[in-house]
Order: structure tokens, then C-alpha cells, then sequence
């Protein structure tokens, strides 16, 4: 701490002093302000003269030179002088400190008492829960038990069902492999049409080659007339491998259902101990024993994706029988259907595409003159800049001036900080300026990439709706259906 008005040395000249010694320690809280020094900003703060001048502004002025005794001074009024030693800051606690140390002394009893008061509470509470807890928990345990002996039977049941289906479907399938037939339609023109218009719609450009639901609908007519042309064939073929997909779905239910049974056997044993029970023991460490492979859910789904898997084989068996009756009526319908969904598909897909187009033309003119406002924004900025850059010329040319004043005119007054100030506001301002001005030029380039995207969309958007709606639905207009290619009519 300085002491205005007597000469130091500069603090930059002394070695750092070690920390003061304080009083002995009164509280809880008297280490927390141990080493805390009383602080005077005003000493960092003003610019350093020598120390004459600040001894002449505290005295009275007198024509004789100052003596160590400061003659002209009653000897009550002189200010004891301080030594230029390491240790010659005196440091004291301030009276809020002492009040504050003591309340907070209260307040830390207080909040022990209240915590010692609640846990002597809570320990009482938890005594009395203590064998409630332990007999609910065991009854829950034993309820579980029997909600798990109840869904084994279930499950078990389910199966039996299901296994008896699947025994029945497999014999069926049998008898009819026999009584497949074999027979071609000429689908070759259907073909080449859905062929064609997937290799126009591969000239697509940039975002527009997307796989969109009118190229899956095409890949499936493509699918679908390769499987009609095919599937007369493949029919014994299919049914050997529906054969043998039956097959395997049995042998997972006859499996499932055998571990039913032994989890059956064992978790109704366990329903049934009791406290009184023989044969209980302790097994230390059998809690830490983690065996299981599987969660209530993917328990269930296990037998359940089973069950579900079987009634897929047993409903693509039944499909299978059904269709070497009716193959013919069935590949034409199925076949004039996908080209319809096809038809629906290009249409909804144009009509979409064009209200893109309609979108995308009105952004590019909403982008633009956002441009253009924010060219505008940013010359205004540019101004604003420069204006307070000659404001700020200003005021740092005053406080250069003011440096030149002479000894003790060299005062820290109210104009000194007022500039300081406007120096230090002037630049806050031109950083948050230039931040702005930096913000407002990254924005415009991203319009003007946004505004190139758009550009580039738009030819996209066009080149889309030619394919689609001139080629692609220009061929699909002569496309002959399917019964007719079939020869029904």
C-alpha cells in the first residue's frame, strides 16, 4: 500500500515484499482473510511521477527546503514516516470483516446442528422400513416368479399351436409338388420400356439423381416381369426351397419349445420355496454370477420371431399352393397393377419437381435482394468505421497533448479520465463494428453461394421435368397392358 504524499521508490524498483503477518486466528473463518490485503486501486491506477511532486501536493508549500523532520508541521499532524523496507506495508482486518467472520461462524453451526437434527431422523426412518422392505421385496420376488411361470405357459402353448399348423402346412406343400405346371408369357415389350426409361432417368444431373419412389417403382416392374417371365420355371424350385425353409422353421420351434419346458420345471421349483422350505442354502457370491443371454424382451421377441417366422413359411406355402392355379390371371394382374403404380409415381413425381422449380425461382429472387440489402448494410458499416476512427483520432491526439503539461500540472482530473474513457469506449465500439462489418461479409458470401446453388438447381429442376414428362412418360403413353400382351382380350 502507498502512502500519498511521501516519497517511495517505484514499485517496479523493490523486490516483492512476503506476505504480512497477521493476528492470530479467531474462527472457523479467520484463515479465509489470512493473507487478504486491503485494496487501493487508485495506486495502480494513476501514472507515476516522482515523488516530490506528490510530496508538495500534500504539504503546505513553504520557501525553506523540507527537512526529515517536515519543519512548518505541528508534530501532531505529521504523518509517521514509512520505511522503503520489504516489509513496510501495515496490514489490518477492516470490522465487516470481523462481523462478517462471526456470522459466518453462526450460520456454519446452524447449518450442522440442522444436518445432524435430519440424519438422526432419517436413520430412525430407515429402522422402521427396514423389515417391511425386506418382506415386500421377497413377496415381489415370488410374484415375479409366478408371472414368468405364467408367461412360460403361454409361450409353451403358443408353440404347441403353431408346431401342429406347420406339420399340417409341410404335408400339404408335399402333395403338391406334383401338380405344378409350366407356361411363358411373352412380357419382352413391357421389359424394354421400364428398361429404357431407368437409362433416361440415369441423365439426370447433380441432387435431381436421387433414388426417388418413381425408380423403385421401376425396379419393381423390372422385378416383377422378370419374375412373371421366370416363374413358371422356378416353380418346383420354389417349392423345394418353401420345403425346406418349412423345415427349418420346425426344427427352431421343436427347440424353443423343448427350453420351455425345462424353464418351465425349474422356475416353478423356485415359485414354490419359502422361508421354511429344505434345500436352501447359502450360495455366496451367486448375486455377482451373471449367466443369462437374454432380457424379458428379447425373451418374448425370441419365441415370438419364431412363431412369426413359421406363420411367414406356412402363409408363403399356402400363397404358393394357390398360385400354380391361377399363375396366368395372377401375372397379368400383377403386372398391369405395377404399371400403374409406375404411372402414379412419374405423375406425382413431375408435379413435385415442378413445384420446386416454382420454389426454388422465388427464393433466387428473395436471395437477391437480400444481397442487395446486405451490400447496403455493409457500406453503411464501412462509414460508421470510419467516422469513429476520426473521433477516436481525436481524443488519443488530446491525450497526447495532455502528456506534454509540466510537473504537477500533469494531474489526473476528471477531463484525463473522461478521454481515457472515450478512447477505451471508441475502440470497444470499432471492435464490435468490425465484428459486424466481418459477420455482414461472411453472410454475403453465403448468399452468393446460396444464390449459385439456386441458379444451378434450377437448371437442374428443368433437365428433370424434360426426362420425365417428355421421354419417359412419352414412351409409357404407347405402353400396351398387360392383357393384352397376355392375349385375354
Amino acid at each position: 500500500m502507498e502512502l500519498y504524499g511521501y516519497p517511495l521508490k517505484a514499485k517496479f524498483n523493490q523486490p516483492q515484499p512476503p506476505p504480512p503477518k497477521v493476528l492470530p486466528a479467531t474462527g472457523g473463518m479467520t484463515a479465509s482473510y489470512k493473507n487478504r490485503i486491503p485494496y487501493h486501486p487508485e495506486s495502480f491506477s494513476m501514472p507515476w511521477m516522482p515523488s516530490s511532486y506528490y510530496k508538495a501536493a500534500a504539504l503546505n508549500p513553504t520557501l525553506s527546503p523540507l527537512t526529515e523532520s517536515f519543519p512548518g508541521l505541528p508534530p501532531t499532524k505529521i504523518v509517521p514516516f514509512i520505511s522503503e523496507r520489504p516489509n513496510g506495508v501495515f496490514s489490518r482486518h477492516s470490522l465487516d470483516d470481523w462481523h462478517r467472520s462471526n456470522m459466518t461462524n453462526y450460520k456454519e453451526s446452524e447449518t450442522t446442528r440442522h444436518n445432524a437434527e435430519r440424519l438422526r431422523a432419517d436413520l430412525t426412518r430407515t429402522i422402521k422400513d427396514v423389515y417391511q422392505q425386506a418382506k415386500r421385496t421377497q413377496g415381489e420376488s415370488t410374484k415375479n416368479l409366478g408371472e414368468r411361470v405364467n408367461d412360460i405357459e403361454y409361450w409353451k402353448s403358443e408353440l404347441c399351436i403353431e408346431l401342429d399348423a406347420m406339420i399340417r402346412e409341410t404335408n400339404s406343400l408335399t402333395d403338391m409338388q406334383k401338380r405344378l405346371e409350366r407356361a411363358l408369357a411373352d412380357t419382352e415389350g413391357p421389359f424394354q420400356v421400364a428398361h429404357k426409361c431407368l437409362l433416361n432417368r440415369e441423365k439426370r444431373m447433380g441432387i435431381d439423381l436421387v433414388n426417388d419412389d418413381v425408380e423403385k417403382q421401376l425396379i419393381t416392374e423390372i422385378k416383377t416381369i422378370r419374375s412373371c417371365r421366370e416363374r413358371l420355371q422356378q416353380c418346383l424350385d420354389t417349392v423345394n426351397c418353401q420345403l425346406m425353409c418349412n423345415k427349418e422353421a420346425r426344427q427352431e420351434l421343436e427347440k424353443d419349445l423343448a427350453d420351455k419346458q425345462m424353464g418351465h420345471h425349474i422356475d416353478s421349483k423356485c415359485y414354490q420355496l419359502k422361508n421354511t422350505s429344505r434345500g436352501i442354502h447359502y450360495y455366496k457370491g451367486v448375486e455377482r454370477v451373471d449367466a443369462t443371454v437374454s432380457v424379458p424382451e428379447t425373451w418374448a421377441r425370441f419365441t415370438d420371431n419364431n412363431i412369426f417366422r413359421s406363420q411367414s413359411a406356412r402363409a408363403t406355402s399356402a400363397k404358393l399352393r394357390a398360385s400354380t392355379e391361377s399363375l396366368l390371371m395372377g401375372t397379368a394382374d400383377e403386372m398391369w397393377r405395377q404399371f400403374s403404380k409406375v404411372n402414379d409415381a412419374f405423375t406425382s413425381r413431375i408435379t413435385e419437381t415442378a413445384n420446386a422449380k416454382s420454389k426454388i425461382q422465388t427464393h433466387l429472387a428473395k436471395t437477391r435482394q437480400e444481397i442487395f440489402q446486405i451490400e447496403t448494410k455493409i457500406q453503411v458499416i464501412q462509414k460508421t468505421i470510419r467516422d469513429k476512427e476520426v473521433q477516436l483520432k481525436v481524443a488519443q491526439t488530446r491525450l497526447d497533448e495532455r502528456t506534454r503539461r509540466p510537473n504537477v500540472e500533469l494531474c489526473r482530473d476528471a477531463a484525463q479520465i473522461r478521454l481515457v474513457q472515450e478512447v477505451n469506449e471508441i475502440n470497444e465500439t470499432l471492435r464490435n463494428l468490425h465484428q459486424c462489418l466481418r459477420a455482414s461479409e461472411d453472410m454475403l458470401q453465403m448468399l452468393v453461394r446460396s444464390k449459385g446453388v439456386l441458379e444451378y438447381d434450377l437448371v437442374v429442376k428443368n433437365n428433370s421435368l424434360f426426362i420425365d414428362q417428355e421421354r419417359c412418360m412419352g414412351m409409357r403413353k404407347s405402353y400396351p397392358s398387360t392383357v393384352q400382351i397376355l392375349g385375354y382380350v
